[in-house]
C-alpha cells in the first residue's frame, strides 16, 4: 500500500531520495483523512527550510493541515500543477501529486524518517 522506495515522516509525508534531491509529497492516508482537497500553498524555488518544518498548507473541505518537511534543504522546484488542479493529489499521491523537489542539505537526516513497514506499524 505504502511503496517502499520511499521515506515517511510520522506526519504523513513521504520523500522519494534520489542522491542529493529529495521529491516530497503526503501519502494515501493523508489524503484520505483530508478528503477532497481544493487548495495547496507551497514555497516558492529558492525557499530553505530544516528537516521537519513547516513548508506549506493542504486545505481540503474537511480542513487544513500544514506540511512538513522529511528532509532539510533548499526547494528547486514546485510541482505547479498541484496548484492549479490541488485534487491530483487525491488521484495520484506518489505520481503526478507530488509537491516539491528539495536539494538535500544533509542526506543523513534520512536516518529520522520511516521506512514503509515502519510506516504501516505507525498507522
Amino acid at each position: 500500500m505504502y511503496p517502499e522506495n520511499l521515506k515517511y515522516t510520522k506526519d504523513h509525508e513521504w520523500a522519494k531520495i534520489d542522491g542529493e534531491l529529495a521529491t516530497v509529497g503526503i501519502t494515501s492516508r493523508a489524503t484520505e483523512s483530508l478528503g477532497d482537497i481544493v487548495f495547496v500553498e507551497l514555497p516558492k524555488v529558492g525557499k530553505e527550510f530544516s528537516q521537519f518544518a513547516e513548508f506549506g498548507v493542504v486545505e481540503s473541505v474537511k480542513s487544513v493541515s500544514s506540511l512538513y518537511l522529511p528532509l532539510g534543504g533548499e526547494v528547486v522546484e514546485v510541482n505547479d500543477a498541484v496548484l492549479k488542479k490541488p485534487e491530483t493529489i487525491n488521484s495520484d499521491q506518489y505520481g503526478a501529486g507530488w509537491l516539491i523537489k528539495v536539494k538535500v542539505k544533509n542526506p543523513a537526516e534520512a536516518s529520522n524518517l520511516l521506512s514503509a513497514d515502519d510506516y504501516q506499524k505507525l498507522l
